[in-house]
């Protein structure tokens, strides 16, 4: 029954100093407040520095923990990020793309505008006739003006980011404004107590730092969860081939490069090159299957990418990453929640990896317990919530594999292979021959990916839908239509008004965004 008064995470890089900035904020950095946080990481793990893709959910999580959006730009090298854009994916071609962007259909929900898409205008991709934000996109649009104040939103977005600098910048914050207490020392071992629960972390120079809960971001290695509770690893690589991955960065050939308003990912033969644009630099990697070709292979395609996208003769050595795709069997067990890699890892296709730690920070201090006898209730929501997050997620992935049409490899083949697709999918794609996704497919609240995520992926890479004869009010073919008009008149006002990404971030850098309640925010 002794009341929750003291948090410690294990690890820090964007996972921890996230999680730790979302509890801090909530139970932690206001006058009166009974919960402490401390984060220990060791001197000696380097953050891995990729994962640089956020969903628009990031504009949320920085402004509950009080970040200025536009020290955020200034200090983390970040540029505005519109959704996804899918090279190569279907047929292999050079004309074959499309978007998945981060605004919904234009009247997503009142009309069935795949079915009226499909009837009239199968020739124009379903992206750029229901949304105005692929064109925003291609023309390398930002999604806002300078005078959009911070979080606020003309075009819904996200970010790209550098992640070594985007730690760095919560840290500081979590210290100077969240009260969170920052120690820098190794784990030595873990001390129990008699029922099970972690009493103490025994440290090498700050001797055992006690506390009522235990959040384990170190990573890969989940000290906490996976070697101390000996939690097992759910593997994930007979659905999700990708064990490997080779990153590097790239700087621009001048500073008035333009910045790609969206995360391009080129399909290869055995996995996909991601290609990130900052400020600075972009961050480019070769995701791939070690089962479907060779390191040395890889390192031939991401060069080659690099020739064909930059003009460069040679890109700078790439580091490998390995990982193993899986989620743990749970995720709070006793005293001690994984949050972030600890937790598990999916390829980083769609920028998964930084929504679920966002989400698992959220859910935490939404639900955080005020005593040990709450912990068992909080901790069996908590973990039904995030196996169904992560095995919607491995559905959403799965889709963009499942549904390509390349032969031109065995990696492609075998993904369409009917052993590696999960039940669920294969029952929600056999329910979407006769009707689009909507929101009853997917029914929790915060779904990783919405239905309308879904209806981009399926039409933009030629899935068919069979409608039949079955006639509703919302397919009234006149309302479609005038939705699809709407998307266009938006197209053109967008592209009139919005200044390019690189041109809003030097203003950000130079003069900032305004702040609700400010006139003007320049620091």
């Amino acid at each position: 029954m002794s009341e929750l008064r003291h948090i410690v995470i294990v690890g820090g890089g964007s996972a921890g100093w996230l999680t730790a900035g979302v509890i801090a904020a909530e139970h932690a950095a206001h006058p009166g407040a009974r919960v402490r946080v401390t984060l220990l990481e060791s001197p000696d793990v380097a953050p891995i520095g990729v994962g640089e893709g956020t969903w628009p959910s990031m504009r949320d999580t920085l402004a509950r923990i009080g970040v200025s959006e536009s020290d955020f730009f200034r200090e983390c090298d970040a540029a505005f990020k519109q959704g996804s854009r899918f090279n190569r994916w279907v047929t292999g071609g050079d004309d074959d793309f499309y978007f998945h962007p981060f605004v919904v259909p234009q009247g997503y929900g009142e009309a069935n505008l795949a079915a009226r898409w499909r009837q009239t205008r199968p020739d124009v991709a379903f992206a750029d006739l229901a949304s105005f934000q692929p064109q925003l996109c291609l023309h390398g649009r930002a999604p806002k003006q300078a005078a959009t104040p911070e979080y606020a939103a003309v075009s819904n977005y996200g970010y790209h980011l550098d992640a070594g600098k985007f730690g760095v910048f919560l840290r500081r914050h979590c210290i100077e404004r969240l009260q969170v207490r920052h120690i820098v020392d190794h784990v030595a071992g873990v001390q129990s107590h008699d029922h099970g629960d972690i009493a103490a972390l025994q440290t090498r120079h700050h001797g055992a730092i006690a506390a009522d809960l235990f959040i384990d971001c170190s990573g890969a290695q989940s000290l906490l969860l996976g070697q101390h509770y000996g939690v097992p690893l759910r593997s994930q690589r007979h659905i999700l081939f990708n064990d490997s991955a080779l990153a590097l960065q790239l700087p621009y050939p001048d500073e008035h490069s333009p910045i790609a308003s969206q995360t391009n990912s080129t399909a290869q033969a055995a996995g996909w090159i991601w290609d990130i644009g900052l400020p600075t630099r972009r961050g480019i990697g070769y995701v791939y299957s070690s089962a479907h070709t060779s390191d040395e292979q890889a390192e031939k395609a991401l060069q080659a990418y690099v020739r064909q996208t930059s003009g460069a003769q040679e890109a700078p050595m790439p580091r490998k990453l390995s990982f193993q795709p899986g989620y743990r069997e749970h995720f709070w067990h006793r005293n001690c929640v994984a949050i972030g890699q600890s937790a598990g890892f999916i390829e980083p296709l769609e920028a998964s990896a930084l929504a679920m730690v966002e989400l698992g920070a959220a859910t935490l201090a939404d639900v955080l317990p005020d005593n040990r006898a709450g912990m068992e209730i909080a901790a069996q929501r908590y973990n039904d919530a995030f196996r169904y997050r992560w095995e919607r997620v491995i559905d959403f992935l799965k889709l963009h594999y499942l549904l390509s049409k390349r032969d031109d490899s065995a990696y492609w083949r075998d993904n369409r292979q009917a052993s590696s697709v999960p039940p669920r999918l294969q029952e929600l794609l056999a329910l979407w021959r006769y009707q689009p996704p909507s929101h009853y497919d997917l029914p929790r609240i915060e779904e990783v990916f919405p239905a309308a995520s879904y209806q981009y992926i399926l039409y933009g890479m030629g899935f068919a839908t069979d409608y039949g004869d079955a006639r509703r009010r919302s397919d009234l073919p006149q309302l479609a239509d005038a939705y699809f008009a709407e998307a266009q008149t938006l197209t053109r006002k967008m592209l009139a008004g919005l200044p390019t990404n690189r041109e809003l971030i030097n203003h950000i850098k130079r003069h900032g965004l305004p702040r609700p309640g400010h006139p003007i925010h320049d620091q």
